[in-house]
């Protein structure tokens, strides 16, 4: 069987499935609404307004979590499929080089965007051993009889290896119970779909869920810095950041690639259960450096609200077009205006990245690195919406903290603050 036969094949296959999915009602149209923060200035423009890319942060276990969404993608007409690969390209040459998660929501694709399967195979051959290495899982949500019929014919290009890491998920409560990430950027488009499927299903809606629990008095993930604070006799530091921090800076300083990568997130639970039940941990005993740097950004990432608070979010966005000889002293001036236990806590954190990044010859982890890492573990939107343009003044923010750590923390002290 010849391309063009192979491209006619999925098309019967995409139009089978729409009229399947016409016993569910009328499709969910998009409200076209294009992120507010894609300035026209973006090198990908045309192609990042779309909203089709979503960089969320990292999972449970560390890794950062990239969405492909078709219900984003134009009719084939209105989009340069040759752009659309250089722009995903781009995207992920920032991330790669750590462990990273795909989600593709299927729900949306048709006949009038889908791009063709010559542009599908370029895609997958362009997306070599540097793309798949760190690539630990790829979710696709929604699957379809086109997603069975594409996998037959790409079949014998996928590497097994590959194809391991390829997960089905039928509807999002499975996604949510593989990857327990509650700041997933989900279209309204596919969290209605989904809601359509479970009605029909006549199983609950994935929206509701059990109330929570009060936290434990020894509580450390999931709750206030005051909180913790109050529970361990006013100490300024949480417990969890003053030993994974002492840990990491006896044995892990020189350790290439340190906070790149992800761990089982099994252990990671139990570390986290053993914290929050007041036992001690003792990280020799795993004999993984990466566990107590995992452990540290599930804490930041954790917290009700972003150790930089919500009000710091829309001046850190504008630090992009302050001069760049005046965005140290800007950036002094916003952790300047957070509340003293903050600024204390982002302080004693801040000490050790820059002393990480003073051991880049070593460990790979310049400011810039880190600043990536760090970004999204430190600010957010309350919304929980985040662009990828929105991501390059975020990172560029954590990123100055810490090359220039000294100059911005300096001036000012705090009331019982600790330094690591």
């Amino acid at each position: 069987m010849d391309s063009v036969d192979f491209e006619k094949l999925a098309e019967i296959e995409l139009q089978k499935d729409e009229e399947d999915l016409e016993y569910l009602g009328p499709p969910v149209v998009s409200g076209g609404r294009k992120p507010s923060d894609v300035c026209i200035g973006h090198p990908y423009y045309d192609i990042a307004r779309h909203g089709i890319l979503h960089v969320v942060g990292d999972d449970n276990s560390g890794r950062k979590v990239i969405t492909f969404s078709c219900c984003r993608l134009p009719p084939c007409h209105e989009i340069d499929h040759v752009r659309l690969l250089q722009y995903m390209k781009h995207t992920l040459d920032q991330y790669v080089e750590n462990d990273y998660t795909l989600v593709y929501f299927h729900y949306g694709l048709n006949s009038r965007n889908k791009p063709s399967l010559g542009w599908l195979q370029s895609a997958y051959k362009e997306f070599d051993r540097k793309y798949k290495k760190n690539l630990k899982a790829l979710y696709v949500v929604h699957p379809t009889n086109f997603i069975k019929v594409l996998w037959n014919i790409f079949k014998p290009i996928i590497s097994h290896k590959f194809g391991k890491k390829v997960l089905y998920m039928k509807d999002l409560n499975e996604l949510h119970e593989h990857l327990k990430f509650n700041r997933l950027i989900i279209p309204p488009e596919v969290l209605q779909h989904d809601e359509k499927l479970r009605a029909h299903k006549g199983k609950p809606s994935s929206a509701k869920s059990p109330p929570p629990r009060p936290p434990l008095p020894t509580q450390q993930f999931g709750v206030t810095l005051q909180y913790i604070r109050n529970k361990n006799n006013g100490d300024l530091i949480p417990p969890v950041m003053v030993q994974t921090i002492s840990y990491l800076k006896q044995k892990g300083l020189r350790t290439e690639g340190l906070f790149r990568r992800s761990v089982s997130v099994h252990i990671l639970k139990d570390v986290q259960k053993l914290y929050n039940v007041g036992k001690p941990v003792n990280f020799d005993t795993y004999d993984n450096i990466h566990i107590p740097a995992v452990i540290l950004k599930t804490f930041l990432r954790e917290l009700p609200e972003p150790l930089l608070t919500y009000d710091s979010y829309g001046p850190i966005q504008d630090i992009i077009g302050v001069e760049s000889s005046l965005r140290v002293t800007r950036c002094r001036q916003i952790v300047q205006k957070l509340p003293e236990h903050n600024y204390a806590v982002l302080k004693y954190l801040l000490c050790f990245l820059h002393l990480v990044c003073q051991q880049h010859i070593h460990n790979k982890m310049t400011s810039s690195n880190l600043g990536c890492i760090f970004g999204l573990n430190l600010i957010w939107q309350r919304e929980q919406i985040q662009s990828l343009n929105a991501l390059v003044p975020v990172n560029l923010f954590a990123e100055l903290l810490i090359e220039f750590y000294p100059q911005i923390f300096s001036p000012k002290s705090v009331p019982g603050e600790v330094l690591p």
